[in-house]
């Protein structure tokens, strides 16, 4: 049995945000080519401001929470894939 009160991120979610990313922001990699661990912006992805808010977006559409870009632990929550899916199981409603 799942322990559903976990708010690290499974397998599954991990790929779900990989897959969100790659498709909202139709980049040219496969959706398992995105490091957990990676960074997000820069050397990593290379992602920029203006992805981190479509990304945004299209999580909350997704999971039914909102992500504030006023909300002061965004550079946390957009470190990494792992941070990101981590955020999404502690809060997402669907």
């Amino acid at each position: 049995m799942t322990d559903t009160t976990s708010s690290s991120a499974d397998a599954a979610l991990l790929t779900e945000v990989a897959e969100l990313i790659v498709s909202s922001l139709n980049l040219e990699i496969a959706a398992g080519e995105i490091e957990a661990d990676a960074p997000l912006y820069g050397e990593g992805l290379g992602l920029d401001s203006i992805d981190i808010l479509e990304v945004a977006l299209v999580v909350s559409k997704r999971f039914g929470f909102s992500l504030r870009a006023d909300n002061e632990d965004n550079l946390k929550i957009f470190s990494s894939l792992r941070s990101l899916a981590d955020y999404i199981a502690a809060h997402r409603v669907s």
